[in-house]
């Protein structure tokens, strides 16, 4: 309820992170990030969500990954696509250095299309990627881009040949996953769509949650703890 304590409580700290202090104060550091009052900002309804809150974000679910009964959790960082679509495997090779991604059972790659944030999913235990768009679009190729990258690191890293006829690809339809009812919530969707693939969880939230679940990203990112 509004009015438990604990509630009011973490309103006013998320208030507080959004209007008192300077642009430059940090706010939380961690995974080698810092994350400023300026960076938190991009959560006020309509703010476009910016990497080091995506990438943030990302830590906090591979953090959690790390618990007794959640699948293990492997993410990318936001410039990761980018440079494997601008220069192939060899041009990102070195970012898994002492890394197996294949000791994982889901591998989260989080998107840059320019001024659009959508989520490419690997899950290695049941051989597929899924791309998630919540403005609908097909990420056919994306889906393709990144099996020739499991392949190469495979080969690379462990002597092993993936066998790609064994892979499914899909982008997931409108009718699959909630679709955002405006220009602004694709950073939000995403890190939701995260969430919820890395307890192995329905996606069933809608864009209704939106102002709510970036109050609570606030409050998360602040503390480095999901509730």
């Amino acid at each position: 309820s509004p009015l438990n304590p604990l509630f009011q409580a973490m309103e006013s700290e998320i208030s507080a992170a959004f209007d008192s202090g300077e642009p430059e104060d940090i706010l939380s550091r961690a995974f080698k990030l810092t994350v400023t009052r300026e960076d938190i900002c991009t959560l006020q309804p309509l703010g476009w969500l910016n990497d080091r809150i995506m990438n943030f974000y990302m830590g906090l679910l591979v953090e959690r990954s790390k618990k007794e009964g959640y699948p293990a959790v492997y993410a990318f960082n936001t410039f990761f696509y980018s440079k494997l679509s601008s220069t192939s495997h060899k041009g990102v090779k070195k970012w898994t250095k002492g890394v197996d991604i294949f000791e994982h059972d889901v591998i989260l790659v989080p998107i840059h299309l320019r001024i659009h944030w959508t989520l490419l999913v690997v899950d290695l235990r049941e051989k597929t990627i899924k791309y998630f768009d919540s403005l609908g679009q097909k990420g056919d190729h994306i889906c393709k881009t990144v099996l020739k990258y499991l392949e190469e690191e495979s080969r690379e890293k462990r002597n092993i040949e993936l066998t790609a006829s064994e892979w499914t690809l899909h982008s997931m339809g409108t009718e699959e996953i909630p679709q955002q009812n405006n220009g602004n919530d694709c950073g939000v969707f995403v890190c939701k769509f995260a969430d919820f693939i890395s307890r192995d969880k329905p996606i069933i939230f809608t864009p209704e949650h939106m102002p709510y679940f970036r109050r609570k990203m606030v409050w998360e990112i602040i503390h480095q703890q999901l509730l």
